[in-house]
């Protein structure tokens, strides 16, 4: 008697309502995959991964009220069978290693095929990393040559860092940012001085053109 194996179980994290439903179609084209749930937000996800239990989270790091980076970490504090796969519009360059290391064993660009999505949710939950070529690049001389050999002093920022860093270049103040990240003016300030410290800035007005002109950078 033939035993079929019953398809991987997908959490799909994403904070726009057509973005899921596209993906939703996406993966009922694969027999072996099966969407269990959706989530718009950190608390969401965390209800349904405690809820349904999925194979596999796929999770966009623009979330409501939080981030997508911040979710990484809790699932892979609190629920470390299951496994991640990050779908984001932000460059594998920005943010790729950054969710490696907090514990998603895939990044992938949302401009990216279909076939390459279930490529990489297939890879993923073999267990197996799914990268592009140039940060699986990185990753390799990383390994041979030290972390820090190849690190900018941008990637030295922590994850809040380079989060706040990237809102002061797109205009944000220090109120906004508080407000949106729901945490005091003191905190960001704080980071604020680090990030100035951790890129050799002298003030504020210096910290504000390093990160205005890192944005423009990543746009063109």
């Amino acid at each position: 008697m033939t035993s079929h194996k019953p398809p991987a179980k997908v959490l799909l994290v994403d904070d726009h309502p057509l973005v899921r439903e596209g993906l939703a179609l996406r993966i009922s084209l694969h027999p072996d995959l099966a969407v269990c749930g959706e989530a718009a937000s950190v608390n969401e996800a965390l209800a349904a991964v405690a809820r349904t239990k999925p194979d596999l989270a796929i999770i966009d790091l623009s979330l409501q009220n939080s981030h997508g980076l911040d979710l990484v970490k809790h699932i892979k504090s609190r629920f470390p069978a299951v496994k991640m796969l990050v779908l984001s519009g932000f460059q594998e360059s920005l943010y790729g290693e950054r969710c490696l290391r907090a514990g998603a064993l895939g990044y992938l660009n949302k401009q990216e095929s279909n076939d390459n999505l279930i490529a990489a949710m297939r890879t993923v939950l073999t267990g197996q990393r799914f990268v592009g070529p140039e940060l699986s690049e990185r990753l390799i001389n990383e390994g041979l040559e030290g972390v820090d050999a190849s690190k900018t002093p941008i990637d030295r920022l922590t994850n809040r860092e380079f989060e706040i860093f990237q809102m002061i270049g797109n205009g944000l103040g220090t109120g906004t940012i508080a407000e949106r990240l729901f945490l005091s003016r003191h905190t960001i300030d704080t980071h604020r001085e680090n990030i100035k410290r951790k890129l050799g800035l002298k003030n504020a007005a210096e910290l504000t053109r390093a990160a205005v002109q890192w944005v423009l950078a990543q746009i063109n």
